[in-house]
């Protein structure tokens, strides 16, 4: 029983830290978001819903200035204000919006909120199992080789559910009667309306695929469906 203390120490420590960090996410969107009310983006969401086969698309703006969208753990979906900022300057069009606001249905779909806290206690495991294995192995570079592996794999799990995301997104748009267009024209604006830095860190430690392997991802997807 010992010998597993440890184990059920990390899967119980990455279990309190997910709910506190999700509870706390609910807290910050509630306090700081609005839904999202916009005339000229209503028409696409429409389009999305019909899709769908629902009522409607619910999206709320989250007031913070970083450009991105996100899905939050109770299935609602959000925009950053920086995105809805760049839409009124007319650097992004509705229908690339529509494309972030479709990724982000995917992930609800998917359960991606769900599967990330299971691959988060997941990580701590294996970094309780890795650190005191390889801290024999290699005394002074152990918990480095340890954390190095778990970022890897966090990393490869988080990319597989970009992935997913994307898949859902593309068959959305295509039944939407949007195409891929502005799937694709948003990723080539990307790394510039982020300030991602590009090649900055290998691909295996990148959260994020490459934007060129999702836009040929997308691309490939949409040959055979259509």
């Amino acid at each position: 029983m010992l010998r597993l203390l440890p184990l059920l120490l990390a899967i119980g420590y990455g279990l309190v830290l997910w709910h506190f960090s999700a509870r706390n996410m609910k807290r910050q969107l509630d306090n700081r978001s609005r839904r999202l009310r916009d005339t000229g983006l209503e028409p696409i969401l429409d389009r999305l819903a019909a899709a769908m086969g629902v009522a409607e698309v619910p999206v709320h703006v989250y007031e913070v200035d970083p450009v991105n969208g996100l899905a939050a753990p109770d299935g609602r979906v959000f925009l950053t204000e920086g995105f809805m900022r760049l839409y009124r300057e007319g650097r992004v069009s509705a229908e690339e919006l529509a494309s972030v606001i479709a990724h982000e249905l995917g992930h609800v779909a998917h359960g991606h909120a769900r599967r990330r806290m299971i691959d988060f206690t997941g990580q701590n495991v294996l970094r309780a199992v890795l650190v005191p294995l390889l801290g024999r192995l290699v005394p002074f570079a152990g918990v480095l080789l340890a954390g190095l592996i778990s970022s890897a794999l966090a990393a490869r799990l988080s990319q597989r559910d970009e992935y997913e995301a994307d898949a859902f997104a593309t068959a959305l748009l295509i039944k939407a009667g949007l195409g891929t267009g502005p799937q694709i024209s948003l990723f080539h604006k990307l790394d510039a309306l982020t300030g991602a830095p590009g090649a900055a860190a290998p691909a295996w430690l990148l959260t994020h695929p490459k934007t060129e392997a999702r836009i040929a991802a997308i691309r490939e997807r949409e040959s055979r469906w259509t």
